[in-house]
């Protein structure tokens, strides 16, 4: 072999060319594997059946009604599952999806190891635009020290230009609620451009309900939500409390799971 036939196969290996996408109908689950990148059918999943999860009917209600709301076409969000070890939370995921897969065949799970969290934009590119309903699914998710991991995750979930595609939500599980080490939460927020604007406002609780159920009421007139003003503040405030966040992403999110509800599509 020539030194330039050498140099070729090098910059091959080093920048492969995309991988085909696989044929979606040979299974209902897949694992991504990069390097070289692909996406591998799942013949049997080990799942069990979603009637034998026990003590989790409110997360399991929860995930449910999400996944059928996603699986239809519908807005919905994405999910974080944490909790003790052996609670049941990668089960409860591989369970709903077998449930609802029985009904909707094209919703697919797309399962990604979290150490191959920085290919995660090549595996989205194979997905993107597909008539199939993905769910990408990362178990044991969380983030140490110097793990630049959690970047890669967080541009697919904030969005770049192109964003997540419509036809893909993320489903994690976590034995943490808070995926970052405290001292990596506070080391981002005294890098950021301004450290101020890391800090949340002292404004009173008050305040901030009425400021997100006017985002809110905003949202819905534009996409023809229909609901009342007390159901909405009621129901925001729930959401809010019950995600311990008050931010404008938490209310998109309680936006996007009420526009499911309601069975509206956005635009």
């Amino acid at each position: 072999m020539t030194d330039l036939a050498r140099i070729a196969a090098a910059l091959e290996r080093m920048n492969p060319a995309p991988a085909p996408a696989p044929d979606f109908d040979a299974a209902s689950a897949f694992v991504w594997h990069p390097d070289p990148d692909r996406l591998v059918p799942v013949e049997h999943v080990n799942r069990l059946d979603v009637s034998l999860l026990v003590g989790i009917d409110r997360a399991r209600d929860t995930l449910l009604v999400n996944t059928v709301q996603f699986a239809e076409g519908l807005p919905a969000n994405n999910a974080l599952l944490w909790g003790a070890r052996g609670m049941g939370k990668s089960s409860l995921v591989k369970a709903v999806h077998g449930k609802v897969n029985a009904d909707y065949p094209n919703l697919k799970v797309v399962e990604v190891q979290r150490e191959d969290l920085p290919s995660i934009g090549r595996c989205l590119n194979l997905l993107r635009g597909r008539p199939e309903r993905f769910i990408m699914y990362c178990d044991d998710l969380s983030f140490g020290n110097d793990d630049a991991h959690y970047k890669s995750l967080k541009a697919v979930l904030d969005g770049g230009i192109e964003g997540r595609p419509d036809n893909v939500v993320l489903y994690a599980t976590s034995n943490r609620r808070h995926l970052m080490p405290r001292d990596m939460i506070e080391n981002e927020q005294a890098t950021a451009i301004s450290a101020g604007e890391a800090v949340e406002e002292k404004v009173s609780l008050s305040d901030h309900i009425s400021q997100r159920a006017s985002v809110i009421r905003g949202y819905c007139d534009a996409h023809g939500v229909p609901i009342d003003d007390e159901t909405l503040r009621a129901e925001a405030i729930e959401w809010q409390m019950t995600r311990g966040s008050r931010s404008g992403r938490v209310a998109w999110q309680y936006f996007t799971d009420l526009a499911g509800r309601k069975g509206v599509k956005l635009s």
